[in-house]
């Protein structure tokens, strides 16, 4: 069967008036720097352009290149990445970075196969950064594209089955011309017009070939597995505040779940915690002290499950920052922005207690 052209030039005619200003981005001929691109592409993964921006600008200007990345102490990275979820990408991002650096002279490789092998790279990343960092004509196929091609040739085959047919329409369709731009300007008419729900098809540049268009239900396109519910798990957080201000924290496993990230003592959520009972929640505490558990409690969603933790809190005498408290824990002062998100959860409920507490007690 032949497939309908897709109008590469109308495309390009509406990136040029409407693509983005992204800190990360050049236009053809100009190319953006691989660092920048494996960066922001990294970054990218399961978090929106706006929330990813600071945080680019943060990273290249702290660590200008690949091997100052590489060069930089791994407790850092995982700091200045806190908030952006999915710390596993932070782990590997380090990793990819010293290999850059030793293995390839900090030049990140050309060919995909070498972008391949690069922890934390996958066929996305390797084809985005072949294509935007050295012009290559490569597939670059992320969530946004796959809707476009999918609901342009009504490819019904459900995803992520489909992936396979979107790609081989990206690669039968590609133009050849401006290979860095391509993939961008689909991210970006994705973004603005072929949108998840309400797509603005009458304003669309390329709605006259588009099969989902002229069916009049492109929202059914892509087709999706029917999701399964996510399960759910139960945990509790200790969080414990000295006179000095300064609370417990702990420095989770590098592997797992908030991986090498600081934390607050918690019980019954990953296999690296102690069991909990949720009939018996203060029975596992990391030491003994006057514990109290908040009524509220702190949900939050992780890619396969969601939680529910409950929020223990107690006050300390006075103790040193640094006081080590075994399984490597110590009294430090809390700072948020160095945080996982869901450990920003917990502070943000327990804070307000603990600072009354103190309150309460230095009026005593």
């Amino acid at each position: 069967m032949t497939m309908t052209p897709f109008p590469a030039a109308a495309l390009f005619d509406w990136y040029d008036r409407h693509a983005r200003i992204l800190p990360w981005r050049s236009r053809w001929p100009d190319l953006s720097p691989a660092y920048h691109v494996w960066l922001s592409e990294i970054m990218l993964q399961q978090t929106v352009v706006a929330t990813v921006i600071p945080y680019f600008l943060d990273f290249v200007r702290r660590w200008p290149s690949v091997c100052d990345l590489a060069a930089a102490n791994n407790d850092d990275v995982m700091a200045a990445w806190a908030g952006l979820g999915y710390y596993a990408r932070a782990r590997n991002l380090h990793r990819a970075a010293k290999i850059v650096c030793a293995a390839h002279g900090g030049n990140f490789p050309e060919s995909r196969d070498a972008l391949l092998a690069l922890p934390g790279i996958g066929p996305y990343t390797a084809g985005a950064i072949a294509a935007i960092g050295f012009g290559a004509s490569s597939v670059v196929v992320d969530g946004n594209i796959e809707r476009v091609f999918a609901r342009y040739y009504a490819i019904s085959t459900p995803l992520p089955g489909a992936k396979a047919d979107i790609s081989a329409a990206y690669a039968a369709q590609h133009p050849g011309e401006r290979p860095s731009d391509y993939p961008q300007a689909l991210m970006d008419f994705a973004n603005a017009v072929c949108t998840p729900k309400a797509p603005a098809c009458n304003a669309c540049p390329v709605a006259a070939g588009c099969a989902a268009a002229k069916a009049g239900t492109p929202e059914i396109w892509p087709v999706k597995a029917i999701k399964k519910p996510k399960p759910e798990r139960h945990g509790i957080a200790f969080v414990a505040y000295s006179d000095t201000g300064a609370a417990c924290l702990v420095k989770r496993p590098e592997s797992g779940l908030l991986g090498g990230m600081l934390a607050f003592p918690s019980a019954g959520w990953t296999p690296a915690d102690s069991d909990w009972n949720a009939d018996a929640p203060l029975a596992s505490p990391p030491f003994p002290a006057n514990w109290t558990l908040l009524d509220d409690s702190v949900s939050h969603v992780f890619t396969h499950f969601s939680l529910t933790m409950r929020v223990a809190v107690a006050r300390r005498g006075a103790v040193r920052e640094g006081d080590k408290l075994g399984a490597g824990a110590a009294w430090q002062k809390v700072r948020p922005a160095s945080l996982p998100t869901l450990m920003r959860k917990v502070w943000k409920l327990a804070e307000p207690v603990l600072i009354n507490q103190s309150a309460r007690h230095d009026n005593d």
